[in-house]
């Protein structure tokens, strides 16, 4: 069956890195036709930040070495100022970004800082002059007794240091951190942690995001594992904080694929089957899932989708998260781990009880220790200090594995990934936030591709409007919406390079849907494809030649294209399943970190390390509700309306 497809591919025709500011002007290709003087009424600003960075006031990353830099270094770095790192290298950002959520653990959070500066509080307990004397007595890169004990204390949940006055003590002092490099139109600083849940090492991490400033959020001790290692515990402590407070918030999980299973299973935490009320109440508060960061992509996995050849992108598949004792996995754990099968799992339980817990959006971001929000191949400052760029850090395990050798995943298998992209009406946190809860985000691996992508009642010639961006909100809905209706919803998608990056290779779209019979089935149809590239009936491209010179540390963007962009119906559309659809931009190879490490030290790669990267962009779904869900549809299905 033919695909009904036009696409715009730019001829092919690229530009060389030198001449990529001029990428600026095609950026009118996302906003809409409006007249001088009056401000359209949707979101018309794009904004690139990360929401999931450690400072020195997470336990975990002043264990690794990260002893001197702390909120206000993150968020310094993160507006474009040179910070000197742990190892007393210089490093900054070529381009700084919009906004940054500091996440530090609620486990210990603060208690490294304040124990090396010997604060008489802690020191007055034993427990607190023990630590103290543990890490004056390490050295560094190595596990001191101590600091092993601080690090079982997580996966058996039970801390052996306990404070209340401290803990309030320290979140008043991280939100006053926020508040002070908080520059709204500017710079914005999230306030934010990091609940980490660990049982058995299976990771349930989440970050948890408040729309509001210090005034409500500093009302409340941020919850914490230790508190309940439950999903659910943690809603609970969400639900409280907006019924004191008045205030917003919402969490995201990451790391699917380190939770052995347990990320995206359909019961509850006591294994009950999911019911409707439960599915509505992870829906409302875990509306985005970070899907691609430093410890790998999360979008897809092979095994799942054996007939897409780029769901093996940046694989972390063989553990869990257990430090020292990582739990090797097994492959029924897979289904329960990744994006695209979550998505198609939450249709399926939708089915069944009419609410959907897996309609999410998809950012990413770097879960950096260092406090550098980093994830350009040439500028990958690594997960911890003794990870950073100019440092040996290849050769290393980075998760030993209690099942052997081949188990275990090592230091250069870290991902330079991945970025939060957000459309937005202006940069402040309220904006932001309701970007997030909306769904209007999406994900890259480190490049800062611009993506818009809508569903609705389109002709194929409304891509070509200047007017485009206006009629895909008056006549559908964008990345994060529902839609419904009888007949097939048509799809306009714009990509463009990020300026000072690599050329786009293809657009596709990833379709997920429940047939009649209740089976869950995928397809990704390529919908636009650089260099006049024919497209095959069942979505085949031929591949471009890779540009990427023999050092390794540098490449041509003499193939792909500057922009892509594409008109798309469904083929296979069919009024009664649910299903959903989201976008995934690829660009054309270019060096990996590993790469540019191995240039600098004039070194050969080590055997079996990779070399070049594709780099991407997924966004959030749409999703389509038959007729029958008619209820559901009228209440959310309706087009951007403010």
């Amino acid at each position: 069956m033919k695909m009904w497809v036009e696409s715009q591919s730019g001829k092919g025709v690229s530009l060389p890195n030198r001449l990529s500011i001029a990428l600026v002007g095609t950026l009118a290709f996302f906003s809409a036709h409006t007249p001088a003087g009056e401000r359209a009424a949707y979101p018309q600003t794009l904004l690139w930040g990360d929401t999931h960075v450690h400072s020195s006031y997470s336990m975990d990353a002043g264990l690794m070495g990260n002893v001197r830099l702390g909120p206000d270094a993150a968020y310094r770095f993160a507006r474009g100022e040179a910070v000197e790192t742990n190892t007393g290298r210089t490093a900054r950002l070529k381009r700084p970004l919009d906004f940054l959520l500091v996440a530090d653990h609620s486990e210990y959070m603060g208690l490294l800082p304040r124990v090396r500066a010997e604060d008489e509080t802690l020191l007055a307990d034993p427990v607190g002059r023990r630590i103290l004397e543990g890490l004056l007595a390490g050295s560094e890169g190595k596990v001191t007794p101590v600091a092993a004990e601080l690090i079982e204390s997580l996966s058996n949940n039970a801390p052996i240091l306990d404070n209340a006055a401290f803990k309030q003590d320290v979140w008043s002092e991280l939100t006053a951190f926020a508040e002070e490099y908080n520059q709204p139109g500017v710079f914005t600083a999230l306030i934010g942690f990091e609940w980490s849940a660990m049982p058995r090492g299976d990771n349930l991490h989440r970050v948890v995001m408040y729309r509001d400033g210090a005034e409500k959020a500093a009302q409340m001790i941020p919850v914490s594992a230790f508190d309940g290692e439950k999903p659910e515990d943690l809603w609970s402590f969400m639900e409280r904080y907006s019924e004191v407070t008045g205030g917003e918030i919402l969490a995201i999980p990451h790391n699917g694929n380190l939770s052995n299973g347990r990320m995206f299973a359909p019961a509850d935490s006591e294994g009950r089957d999911m019911d409707s009320a439960y599915a509505e109440r992870r829906a409302r508060w875990e509306p985005v899932v970070e899907v691609t960061q430093i410890k790998g992509d999360a979008e897809a996995h092979p095994l799942l989708s054996p007939d897409d050849e780029f769901a093996d992108f940046e694989t972390w598949d063989k553990s869990n998260l257990r430090v020292g004792a990582a739990t090797p996995k097994n492959p029924s754990m897979l289904p329960f781990e990744y994006a695209r099968p979550a998505l198609k799992l939450g249709l399926d339980i939708q089915a069944k009880t009419g609410s959907n817990p897996f309609r999410f959006g998809m950012i990413g971001s770097t879960d950096a220790h260092t406090s550098l929000a980093t994830a350009a191949e040439d500028n990958f400052w690594g997960k911890a200090p003794l990870g950073e760029k100019g440092m040996q850090r290849m050769g290393h395990v980075f998760l030993k594995s209690t099942g052997g050798e081949a188990f275990d995943t090592m230091s250069w298998q870290q991902v330079a990934s991945g970025y939060a992209a957000a459309w937005t009406e202006g940069n402040s946190r309220e904006q932001l936030f309701d970007a997030f809860q909306r769904r209007e985000v999406y994900a890259t691996t480190g490049s800062r591709i611009g993506l818009r992508f809508f569903a609705g009642n389109f002709l194929p010639t409304d891509i070509h409007r200047p007017d485009w961006v206006e009629v895909g909100y008056r006549q559908g809905v964008p990345m994060g919406g529902v839609i419904g209706g009888g007949s097939a919803p048509g799809f306009l998608i714009n990509a463009i390079k990020d300026p000072d990056g690599a050329n786009l290779d293809r657009i596709q779209i990833v379709k997920g849907w429940r047939t009649r019979h209740g089976e869950l089935r995928e397809r990704v149809f390529t919908v636009a494809a650089s260099n006049n590239r024919a497209i095959s009936e069942d979505g085949a491209v031929e591949p471009l030649a890779s540009t990427v010179n023999e050092d390794g540390d540098g490449y041509l963007n003499s193939v792909g294209a500057a922009q892509l962009s594409a008109f798309w119906r469904d083929p296979d559309f069919d009024p009664q399943q649910l299903a959903f659809y989201y976008v995934r931009v690829l660009e054309i190879l270019k060096p990996r970190w590993t790469s540019y490490d191995a240039a600098a030290g004039s070194r050969a790669l080590p055997p079996g390390v990779t070399a070049v990267v594709q780099d991407r962009a997924y966004s959030s779904p749409v999703w389509f509700q038959p007729a029958s869900y008619s209820k559901v549809q009228e209440a959310e299905s309706q087009p951007h309306d403010r």
